[in-house]
Parts: structure tokens; sequence; C-alpha cells
């Protein structure tokens, strides 16, 4: 199994969700940690990122009446 590293912009495309809301979610423990990949970059595991996309929609699928 591989794995892959997305940088921001890539996770912000396919989120959906701003910097800003990204860096939020992670602190208040809604979305996947990052991982340091130097001194000033950091990246999210893809699959932490699929299985984000998939609890959400999870959670839409159980919302709908």
């Amino acid at each position: 199994m591989a794995l892959r590293i997305m940088r921001l912009s890539e996770v912000k495309a396919v989120t959906g969700l701003s910097k800003t809301t990204i860096y939020r979610f992670e602190k208040e423990g809604r979305f996947p940690s990052r991982v340091s990949l130097g001194e000033r970059s950091v990246g999210w595991f893809e699959d932490d990122i699929q299985a984000f996309l998939i609890s959400l929609r999870q959670a839409a699928d159980g919302n709908v009446a």
C-alpha cells in the first residue's frame, strides 16, 4: 500500500474547505492532523482525507429524511 501526502492546495480543492476552516476543524478534532514535511512544510495523508470525506458522506446520508 503506497502512502501519498497531499499538500494544502490539493486538500482545499478536494474538500472545498478554506485554509482557515481546515486548521480550525483540525484544532477541534474534526479534521485529520497534518504531518510535518520539513521546517515550513506540512501535508496530510491521502487516506486520512478520504476517510474524512467518507464520514461527511455518511453523516449526510444519515440526515436524509
